[in-house]
C-alpha cells in the first residue's frame, strides 16, 4: 500500500459519520486531520510560481483570461522541473490545487465549480460545509491555517473594493460571477474567521425551472405574470435561503421590455435581460468612515432617474419608508423582498422599518402607507425536505379600523403528505377568493379566467 493510500485510509476513519443537517447525526471522536503528503511539493511549486510571475499576478491591466493562461503555462513548467517523482495523477492534482490557490479560492474552488452545490459555509479554517438540494453536508476539505483562510477572505473583499479588519470585522461582498459573500473575522468571530458564499447561477432560473422544482404551479405563474404586467406592487417575504431572490429575478423578467427599470441591491445579483436596466449597488464606509451609500440613499436617488419600475433586492431599514412612498407616488409595479415568516409578519416588519427612518409618524399613518402601497405579498419558505416553495400568496385589501387586512389567495397544501423520498407532494391551491385588483387589471386589458380562483384549484 502506497503512502497516499495509507493516508486515505486514515482520513476515512477520521471522517464523521453524518446525515444531512437537521436529521439525527452521529460523530466519531474527533481526531487530527491527515497530513497532505504533497504539502511540501505544493508549497515549493507555489513559491516558484510566485517568483516566476511576480507582479503579473496583481497587474490590474492584465485580462483575467490572459493571466489564467500564463499561470497554467508557468505552473506546468515548474511542475516539470520538480525533482520529486510524481505520477501523472499526482501532477494533475498538484497543478489543480495550486492553480485554485493562485487564481481561485483555494480548497473552496471545487465546490464553487460544482453546479449541485448552492451554498458553501466555512465555520473555521478546518470546518467546511456545503448545501446540496437544500440539505447541509460536511466536506473533507480545509484551509491549512487561519492565516490561509484570512488571505482568501481578503482576496474576495479586495476585488470589490471592500475591506475587512478589526475596525470593520464583518463584510458583505460578491465574487466576480455574482455569488453573494458574507465574511466575519475576530474579534466578533470568537472561534476564528467564518465565510458564507451563496452561489450565483450563471444561467438564471426561469419560471419553467421553478415549476419543475415545485416552487410554483403553472396557474400561479400565470397569475403572478398578470400581476407584474398589471403593475401591482409586490413584496416577496421569507426566511434566509428560502429562494426570495430567485423568485424576484423571475418576476422581474415579466416586466415589459419597453420600461425603464432601476435595480437597487446590497450586492448586485439580479439578472434582468430587458434593454433598459440601470443597476445601483450600496457601498460601505471607507477606512475613514466616509463614503457610505445606503440603500435608502439609492432609493431616493432612483426617484430622480425617471424610473418606470424600482426593484429593490431587499429592504431592511429606513429605506422601507422611501420604498413605500415611491409605490404611492406613481411608481407602481415595484418589487422588493423582506425577511419575515408570514405575510402578516412582513407588514409588521415594514411598519418597524419605517420607524427606523427616524421620522415621527403615527402608527395609523404608517399602516395607511403600507395598505395603499402594497398589493400582493408572496410568502416563500424552505421546507423540511430541502425544497424551496411559495407557500402563500395574499392580497393586501386595505385598512379596517387600525388594522391592515389581508386576503389569502393561494396556500400550500400540506395535507397532501410526502412521497417515498420524503418530499412534500402538495402544491399551491386556490383559497376560492378573487382579488379586488382584478378590476384594475381588466382596465389594462389583462383578463384572468374565473377558474383560476376556483376553490381547491391548482
Amino acid at each position: 500500500m502506497s503512502l497516499y493510500d495509507r493516508l486515505e485510509t486514515v482520513r476515512r476513519a477520521q471522517t464523521p459519520v453524518v446525515s444531512p443537517v437537521g436529521e439525527q447525526t452521529t460523530f466519531r471522536q474527533p481526531t487530527r486531520r491527515a497530513v497532505d503528503p504533497f504539502a511540501k511539493v505544493k508549497a515549493g511549486v507555489h513559491q516558484a510560481l510566485l517568483t516566476s510571475l511576480g507582479p503579473q499576478l496583481y497587474d490590474a491591466n492584465l485580462e483575467q483570461s490572459e493571466l489564467d493562461a500564463r499561470v497554467r503555462q508557468t505552473l506546468q513548467q515548474v511542475i516539470d522541473a520538480e525533482q520529486t517523482p510524481l505520477s501523472n495523477a499526482d501532477r494533475t492534482r498538484i497543478a489543480q490545487e495550486v492553480s485554485d490557490e493562485i487564481l481561485g479560492h483555494g480548497p473552496l474552488e471545487p465546490y464553487l465549480r460544482d453546479p449541485d452545490v448552492t451554498e458553501v459555509m466555512v465555520n473555521g479554517f478546518d470546518s467546511i460545509y456545503v448545501e446540496r438540494a437544500g440539505k447541509i453536508f460536511p466536506v473533507d476539505a480545509a484551509f491549512t491555517s487561519e492565516a490561509h483562510l484570512r488571505r482568501t477572505i481578503d482576496k474576495i473583499v479586495g476585488r470589490v473594493g471592500r475591506r475587512i479588519d478589526e475596525a470593520s470585522p464583518l463584510v458583505d461582498a460578491r465574487l466576480p460571477d455574482g455569488s453573494r459573500v458574507n465574511a466575519v473575522i475576530p474579534p466578533i468571530a470568537l472561534d476564528g474567521s467564518m465565510l458564507t458564499i451563496r452561489k450565483f447561477s450563471a444561467d438564471p432560473f426561469t419560471d419553467r425551472d421553478l415549476i419543475a422544482f415545485g416552487t410554483m404551479s403553472p396557474t400561479v405563474r400565470d397569475f403572478l405574470h398578470a400581476c407584474v404586467q398589471g403593475r401591482c406592487n409586490i413584496v416577496i417575504s421569507g426566511g434566509t435561503g428560502s429562494g426570495k431572490t430567485t423568485t424576484l429575478n423571475v418576476l422581474s423578467s415579466y416586466i415589459p421590455n419597453d420600461e425603464r427599470i432601476i435595480t437597487i441591491e446590497d450586492a448586485a445579483e439580479l439578472q434582468l435581460h430587458q434593454r433598459h436596466v440601470l443597476r445601483l449597488e450600496s457601498r460601505p464606509a471607507n477606512i475613514e468612515g466616509r463614503g457610505h451609500i445606503a440603500i435608502r440613499d439609492l432609493v431616493r436617488n432612483a426617484l430622480r432617474m425617471r424610473p418606470d419600475r424600482i426593484v429593490v433586492g431587499e429592504v431592511r431599514d429606513g429605506a422601507a419608508l422611501d420604498m413605500l412612498q415611491a409605490m404611492n407616488t406613481g411608481h407602481d409595479g415595484s418589487i422588493t423582498t423582506i425577511h419575515a415568516n408570514s405575510p402578516r409578519d412582513s407588514l409588521a416588519r415594514l411598519e418597524t422599518m419605517v420607524l427606523m427612518a427616524g421620522v415621527e409618524l403615527p402608527m395609523r399613518a404608517i399602516r395607511d402607507q403600507v395598505a395603499s402601497a402594497v398589493d400582493l405579498v408572496i410568502q416563500q419558505a424552505r421546507l423540511r425536505d430541502g425544497s424551496r416553495r411559495i407557500v402563500q400568496i395574499s392580497e393586501v385589501e386595505g385598512m379596517e379600523s387600525d388594522v391592515v387586512t389581508l386576503q389569502e389567495l393561494f396556500t400550500f397544501d400540506y395535507k397532501a403528505g410526502r412521497d417515498e423520498n420524503g418530499r412534500f407532494r402538495g402544491g399551491l391551491i386556490s383559497a376560492g377568493l378573487r382579488p379586488k385588483f382584478l378590476a384594475t387589471l381588466a382596465d389594462q386589458g389583462i383578463e384572468l379566467p374565473h377558474s383560476m380562483f376556483a376553490r381547491g384549484g391548482m
